[in-house]
């Protein structure tokens, strides 16, 4: 059965860096799950999964836009330190979570004060060239109420 659009597809992952360094893995956890053709997973990984077969691991290299977007260096903002979440003192170089009106993002901070913090809303691996090793576990036909809602339900999706 080839991936195709409308099709929830589960496949573990383990993305590495330019240097071959892996950066993060879901090995050993549930897959990722995702409705495939409707934009919920990074461009670059849907398309290298597009025509594949349950069972299939393979590697692809991918470049900074079809992954987590090119590096902007004016991304930067100035919040209050008591929207950081993730730790009690800062210091440049440490992520942080904050809350926006997308829902959370990760940031990593610039410099700090007092009361106001330098961060840059980049994602921390954006501008980079990346691997991700695949392993397509399983797909199958979506649901209507999957394709209506526009996310994968159950394990590794969206639960309700």
């Amino acid at each position: 059965m080839s991936i195709k659009d409308d099709m929830v597809v589960q496949f573990n992952y383990t993305l590495r860096d330019e240097a071959g360094e892996v950066l993060e893995t879901n090995e050993g956890l549930d897959p990722i799950a995702y409705l495939h053709g409707h934009d919920n997973m990074m461009p670059g990984v849907e398309n290298a999964i597009a025509g594949r077969e349950i069972g299939d691991k393979f590697s692809v290299t991918l470049p900074p836009e079809q992954t987590y977007g090119v590096r902007n260096e004016d991304a930067e903002q100035r919040v209050s330190v008591k929207h950081l979440q993730g730790a009690k003192v800062w210091k440049a170089g440490m992520r942080a979570l904050i809350n926006t009106d997308q829902g959370q993002r990760q940031v990593t901070i610039i410099k700090v004060g007092k009361f106001m913090a330098t961060v840059d809303v980049n994602h921390p691996l954006a501008g980079r060239e990346l691997t991700f090793d695949l392993d397509v576990v399983d797909a199958r036909d979506a649901t209507d109420e999957e394709i209506a809602h526009g996310h994968a339900h159950g394990v590794g999706g969206h639960h309700h």
